[in-house]
């Protein structure tokens, strides 16, 4: 009886065994990891060099045709909105914003103080006695920004600048201004 079982069963396993294996192939091309790529986390940056800046402009940004920069008025505010799935007070969120104070403009006006708004609150006043470059970052209280919602985020100087030849009140350079989480 085994026997006969064997020899019924015995063509079905060969059967099954031969099967026509996929020939050789290449593995998939391998890409370099996003620099930036940070998962999980939100932002929210107007840089000066985004095509759509000017979208989020609210007030006191000149309108010149500088690829990467802008002159500001005295208080200089863009609109910004971080995402979430749900309207719910955000955590973990920094202000963030990187400007530049014109030597000559320090030489007539003097040192400058520059106070970092959120929603017209006041996050902290910083006075500059150098020109140049200049970054500023500091944690946003919690509660004070909303998923979903507009947020205003700006700077306000003490001393604008008018050119001897005239023009606009002229406070800081700014390159980039937001929120990041």
């Amino acid at each position: 009886m085994k026997r006969r079982l064997g020899l019924v069963c015995a063509p079905v396993l060969i059967a099954s065994a031969c099967r026509n294996l996929p020939g050789p192939f290449a593995p998939p091309v391998q890409r370099q990891p996003l620099e930036d790529f940070r998962p999980y986390r939100m932002s929210a940056i107007v840089d000066m060099s985004d095509e759509d800046a000017r979208t989020h402009f609210v007030q006191d940004l000149t309108s010149n045709a500088t690829p990467t920069w802008r002159w500001t008025g005295k208080r200089p505010t863009v609109r910004v909105r971080m995402r979430s799935a749900e309207n719910r007070s955000v955590e973990n969120i920094k202000f963030t914003i990187d400007f530049s104070i014109a030597g000559v403009m320090l030489r007539n006006t003097g040192p400058l103080t520059v106070s970092f708004l959120v929603n017209d609150v006041v996050l902290d006043r910083v006075r500059y006695e150098r020109d140049g470059v200049q970054h500023f970052e500091k944690a946003v209280p919690p509660g004070l920004v909303t998923a979903g919602q507009d947020t205003t985020v700006g700077a306000e100087i003490d001393k604008t600048w008018v050119p001897p030849e005239g023009g606009p009140q002229l406070g800081i350079i700014l390159m980039r201004i937001g929120l990041t989480q």
